[in-house]
């Protein structure tokens, strides 16, 4: 975890984009809902209602979804229920499965290849490069996955035409593509962007929807195309929740009247804001500002990087 400023009441928190809450329609719905009985474990009809709401949006009734509570989780059962413990996942040595998730992966007996990232993405020649170190030789763990995020941890986005060469070359390499939405409602929204729901769908193996980082109080949304243990998988992690309701009635929420992209692009706005003020000050950004994150006196944030030559490398997160 990046070094973290002594939390202060008194101050504003750029520190991350789940410091509140949740939005107010979720509690309500919490609240109106609350009385209902309902089945559990994901089986509950607001879970459902979930579902067919992201089936709509990607524009096709073929999607497995489950719900997971956090982003570790669903990275963890993205990987756990598609790799054997001898192979491996490649990933920017930015990855959020790297750094800052315990060691999750790799505790479970799956190996992380990290690579340096370009502007916190993975490009052919990187993933072609540490493909490499992974040969069809037994004293090597077996690559078998590629990990992107997108936004990525310091707030890139990927083009449509970058995550069509990156599956292209997992295709041929014989790899399997996850993709870490954690904040893929900031790619959506962003000015940069120029993909849809079906495109990362079209293009990934396993994608998932991140509800914690816009507006819910927990919970991610799992988009898989061979379930496979899935489910059993989930139940051994604790990832199985009996009142998976809770997770149902927040996306729900979400996807009502486009509220989902509607926070997300009031972020990328005052995100933009910010970027445009820090270099107006003379700063310099360490990377273009694509989505919600941005790099004490009256503001709380998360150092991100201590550079070579002095500097220092902050993240200002918007929500």
């Amino acid at each position: 975890m990046a070094s973290r400023i002594t939390r202060d009441i008194t101050k504003y928190s750029f520190h991350d984009d789940y410091s509140e809450g949740a939005h107010p329609n979720i509690i309500e719905a919490l609240a109106q809902t609350n009385r209902s009985q309902q089945s559990g474990y994901g089986d509950d009809e607001y879970s459902e209602d979930t579902r067919q709401a992201i089936r709509d949006l990607i524009g096709t009734d073929k999607i497995i979804i489950y719900f997971a509570p956090g982003g570790t989780g669903a990275n963890l059962l993205s990987v756990a229920s598609h790799l054997q413990p001898h192979e491996a996942v490649i990933a920017a040595e930015s990855g959020h499965i790297v750094s800052k998730e315990g060691s999750a992966i790799e505790a479970s007996g799956y190996k992380i290849i990290a690579a340096p990232g370009a502007n916190g993405k993975l490009t052919l020649d990187i993933i072609q490069l540490a493909f490499g170190r992974s040969a069809e030789f037994a004293f090597q763990p077996k690559a078998k996955m590629v990990f992107i995020s997108n936004a990525t941890e310091i707030g890139t986005v990927y083009t449509k035409g970058e995550l069509e060469a990156v599956t292209a070359l997992c295709k041929n390499l014989r790899l399997l593509l996850l993709l870490d939405g954690a904040r893929i409602d900031a790619d959506l929204t962003s000015s940069k962007n120029d993909m849809s729901l079906i495109d990362i769908y079209n293009r990934t193996d396993v994608f998932w929807i991140g509800g914690t980082k816009n507006g819910a109080l927990l919970g991610e949304a799992v988009i898989i195309k061979d379930p496979a243990e899935l489910r059993y998988h989930m139940k051994q992690r604790g990832a199985l929740l009996a009142k998976g309701r809770v997770l149902g009635i927040k996306f729900r929420t979400l996807f009502q009247d486009d509220l989902f992209f509607n926070l997300e692009r009031s972020s990328n706005i005052v995100a933009a804001e910010i970027s445009s003020c820090l270099l107006a000050l003379g700063y310099k950004l360490w990377a273009e500002t694509d989505s919600n994150q941005e790099l004490q006196k009256e503001l709380e944030f998360f150092i991100w990087e201590h550079l070579q030559d002095g500097p220092l490398v902050v993240r200002l997160v918007a929500s």
